[in-house]
């Protein structure tokens, strides 16, 4: 990849206005604040270890061991992909708009069903954050006071977590950035202190080639291979949400270079910190049977507390619990700030409604709720669906990649007509594109797939559901209605007219 030296031609407003947007949002984010934005809605210290238990009955150490960098070097390709059209058009609506402006035919239809995948992904992995969050936190509050871990605890809690994170992004907004500044040093000396605990502490380790080859299988399914690929859920779950990055352009200081390079860095990161993690986790095993059946229903706490004690194990739970709160609230924004640039361009039941903008605040408001709602109904079905957590996921993963890689496709098909931007592969760009298409692909099918046998209404993957409901909710629509009126993104006005809606929102704030 290269990454152009020359000054850019045009500042980062007057790119926006080429790309048809008004400055309405403030522009106050560093490259590093674009970086830590993607990286705490990665986030390891939440997937990896929200899906830890997931990972012990289906495949067991060898997939976190093998099949976290495997992963991790696929989801780095499918990253430096969509790094390269981010740089091209740096506005918020991401990869819906990047669809319209390489789609050569029927770009509209294009781009209304890459912005329907990402809302479905975007919505998800806020669940799944915080809906893992609510399991650690009921974990914490077990171990301390006895609170209860039964489903319907379990989902207030979770309902806790979402208010408290709509609110942080409703009114704190300054907090809300420095907090994500802070994420990554939480994440990134939370491991090191975790992964230092583990490794000092214990008085037995299991050995390398437990870690490394022991395979588990508690999933009633016979084929080891099946079992192994289904278990890459953990990592694939785990890369997720780094499209923020994107989203966040219009609130980033030199977008164009600063974006593309936050997903790439998120990624790597996540992928060297999150391997020591896991492997720091597993290697600290005690008792792997014990810990699969804790009766917090969080093995990683009860690993913590037999590997260091029940104060030390505490205090990691803590730092865990506390670094999931951060990946929440960040996922929430770069939700929030999706479907503000869906709303804007007239896509959602109820745009107007959803696109607007607190004049105080600077912040989609409303979309801020909408995101917190629809996650908190998506992680419903847990009260009667014991496995509906990874059903959860796999939505997450499913929506998100289909939506990051129809604009990876387009771009390809469009060859040597892309524009480039800033931020570029160079001759690596074909290769790269060609393998991210066909890791997606693979992965799409295989998270819809059933995870346990046998299959009941209890253990039903109910991410097929899922998919097809947005599939014939937009699909239907589209038909019916949409495409006779949604033409793509929707530019706001002449210069004239941008310039316009810029004074008037400074204004506003100035006298509140």
């Amino acid at each position: 990849m290269a990454v152009a030296t020359e000054p850019t031609t045009s500042s980062d407003v007057e790119r926006l206005h080429q790309l048809g947007y008004a400055q309405e949002l403030l522009r106050r984010m560093s490259g590093f604040s674009n970086f830590a934005v993607s990286f705490t809605i990665i986030s390891i210290l939440s997937g990896c270890l929200t899906l830890y238990l997931f990972g012990m009955n289906t495949g067991g150490p060898v997939v976190m061991s093998i099949g976290w960098p495997l992963v991790g070097v696929m989801v780095t390709l499918v990253g430096l992909a969509m790094a390269e059209i981010c740089s091209s058009f740096p506005t918020a609506g991401g990869l819906y708009y990047w669809s319209a402006k390489l789609a050569e035919r029927n770009a509209p239809a294009w781009s209304w069903f890459t912005g329907w995948f990402n809302l479905l992904g975007q919505v998800a992995v806020t669940a799944g954050i915080d809906f893992g969050g609510a399991f650690f936190v009921t974990a914490l509050l077990n171990l301390l006071f006895g609170y209860p871990s039964s489903p319907g605890y379990v989902i207030a809690v979770y309902a806790v977590i979402l208010f408290a994170h709509g609110l942080l992004n409703t009114f704190g907004v300054r907090l809300v950035a420095l907090l994500n500044d802070i994420s990554v040093w939480w994440h990134l000396v939370g491991v090191a202190v975790i992964v230092g605990a583990l490794a000092i502490i214990p008085a037995h380790h299991q050995s390398v080639s437990f870690v490394f080859t022991k395979f588990v299988n508690n999933t009633g399914f016979g084929a080891p291979v099946y079992v192994f690929l289904l278990g890459l859920l953990l990592a694939q779950y785990t890369f997720s949400g780094y499209d923020a990055s994107a989203h966040m352009t219009e609130e980033t200081q030199d977008a164009a270079r600063t974006a593309p390079r936050g997903i790439v860095m998120s990624i790597v990161v996540s992928l060297v910190a999150g391997w020591v993690l896991l492997l720091g986790v597993t290697f600290a095993i005690q008792n792997y049977n014990a810990e699969l059946a804790s009766p917090t229903g969080v093995p990683p706490a009860q690993i913590f507390i037999d590997a260091i004690g029940r104060t030390g194990g505490l205090i990691l739970l803590a730092i865990v619990v506390g670094a999931q709160f951060f990946c929440g609230m960040s996922s929430v924004t770069a939700n929030s700030r999706m479907i503000y640039a869906f709303s804007r361009d007239g896509a959602l039941p109820a745009s107007a409604f959803w696109h607007r903008i607190n004049k105080r605040t600077r912040t989609p408001t409303n979309s801020i709720w909408l995101a917190a709602v629809g996650a908190f109904i998506l992680g419903l079905p847990y009260l009667f669906n014991a496995t509906a957590y990874a059903a959860v996921t796999s939505i997450a993963v499913i929506g998100l990649y289909i939506a990051y890689i129809i604009p990876v496709l387009l771009r390809r098909l469009q060859g040597g007509r892309f524009r480039e931007g800033p931020w570029t592969l160079g001759r690596y760009s074909a290769p790269i594109g060609v393998i991210a298409i066909a890791w997606v692909a693979f992965i799409t099918v295989l998270f819809m797939l059933p995870q346990v046998s046998p299959i009941t209404p209890a253990s039903f993957n109910y991410a097929p559901v899922a998919v097809a409901v947005v599939l014939l909710f937009a699909g239907g629509w589209w038909l019916i209605s949409a495409r006779n009126w949604f033409k793509g993104p929707k530019v706001q006005g002449t210069a004239e007219e941008l310039a316009a809606i810029e004074r008037d929102l400074v204004e506003v704030g100035t006298a509140g």
